[in-house]
């Protein structure tokens, strides 16, 4: 995925009210943008830090700017833009990258399923069996450590996701849990059990009835972002 047009810097003046961000441009011009994280942003940025936004040139849009990418306290970057993680799991998925969702013959997104109300972000076909794709982004990284973490805030909706896919391996579907991981410097992930330990426990509960749990990470820069590694998951404290 290359950032098209290219991507304008910044500098992080704050975050607030969870959807907008202030900047300061090279030029010394501040400007409001758009922040497509409905997350904490744990430890993925930093007032006075870089960022990297994208600019719309659509007049129905308040904010023609959206934040792509932040530099950390740690100074790795994350992409923030969490919507970007569907794309780059769709590209990834079409270019076999992902070696244990590779041969499938037709793929829908968003797809709803489960007695709760879900809808799963991928659902693909295996010869007619089918195989259900739940994607989470993870930019949650410490200092000093080079496993990255998941979720950065309490998530209840992580929590549904996860009995919905456990509920399906139980009656013999293929159920995947996969952690985009969208920051540098990242050698492996784990349940933020600190954050929150029913979405820790849901997780292990869903490995134990039969989830699949990948993690792939990405090569990251301010001119694109591709997925290009598979990272082991760490599921024990």
């Amino acid at each position: 995925m290359q950032f098209s047009p290219s991507l304008e810097k910044g500098r992080l003046l704050r975050r607030y009210k969870r959807f907008l961000a202030d900047i300061e441009m090279v030029g010394g011009e501040q400007m409001t943008i758009h922040c497509p994280n409905t997350g904490s942003m744990l430890n993925c940025m930093r007032e006075g830090g870089e960022v990297w936004f994208s600019r719309s040139n659509d007049p129905k849009r308040k904010l023609p700017g959206t934040w792509e990418i932040s530099e950390t306290p740690q100074g790795r970057l994350a992409c923030v833009n969490t919507g970007r993680a569907n794309a780059l799991v769709e590209e990834a998925l079409h270019a076999g990258i992902i070696a244990e969702l590779a041969g499938f013959t037709a793929l829908r997104r968003e797809v709803a399923y489960g007695e709760e109300g879900s809808r799963i972000d991928f659902r693909l076909e295996f010869n007619g069996a089918p195989a259900y794709v739940e994607v989470k982004s993870v930019t949650l990284g410490y200092p000093d450590s080079s496993v990255a973490a998941f979720p950065d805030a309490v998530t209840q909706r992580g929590a549904k996701h996860l009995r919905e896919l456990a509920k399906l391996a139980r009656q013999g579907v293929r159920a995947v849990q996969l952690y985009c991981v969208n920051l540098t410097g990242v050698d492996a992930v784990r349940p933020a059990e600190e954050i929150d330990a029913a979405y820790a426990q849901a997780l292990r509960a869903a490995v134990a009835d039969g989830v699949e749990v990948l993690a792939y990470g990405t090569r990251l820069n301010p001119e694109g972002i591709v997925i290009d590694r598979r990272l082991p998951v760490l599921l024990t404290p």
